[in-house]
C-alpha cells in the first residue's frame, strides 16, 4: 500500500508564507506524478501544481509566481512552498500521486488545512 503523509499547513496572515511537505513510502512506480489538490468549504476539488519524476511542473493559473513546487532528489517527497498567500487560498490541500506501472494508479493523502487570515 502506497501512503502520502502531509505536513506543514497552519494558520498565516495574508502575505504570508507557508511551505507543505508530503511523504511518500510504500511500493509505486518510479514513473508518477505527485501533486497538490485543494478544496475550499462548498467548493470542487482543483488542481494546484503538480510535477513528473522527471521535473516537469504544472501550475494552476492563479498560483503561478506565487507557489513553486519541488521534489527531493530521491523524488518521494514533493514540497509546496506558498508566498503571498490570500485568504482565496484558505483550503484543505491534499498531496496526490499518480503512479504509472501497468496502470495507473491514484493515491490521495489525508489533508491538511491551510487558513489564511486577512
Amino acid at each position: 500500500q502506497v501512503q502520502l503523509v502531509e505536513s506543514g499547513g497552519g494558520l498565516v496572515q495574508a502575505g504570508g508564507s507557508l511551505r507543505l511537505s508530503c511523504a511518500a513510502s510504500g511500493r509505486f512506480s518510479s514513473i508518477n506524478v505527485m501533486g497538490w489538490y485543494r478544496q475550499a468549504p462548498g467548493k470542487q476539488r482543483e488542481l494546484v501544481a503538480s510535477i513528473s519524476n522527471g521535473g516537469a511542473t504544472n501550475y494552476a493559473d492563479y498560483v503561478k509566481g506565487r507557489f513553486t513546487i519541488s521534489r527531493d532528489k530521491g523524488k518521494s517527497t514533493v514540497y509546496l512552498q506558498m508566498n503571498s498567500l490570500r485568504g482565496e487560498d484558505t483550503a484543505v490541500y491534499y498531496c496526490n500521486m499518480k503512479s504509472r506501472a501497468i496502470r495507473i494508479d491514484e493515491y490521495w493523502g489525508q489533508g491538511t488545512q491551510v487558513t489564511v487570515s486577512s
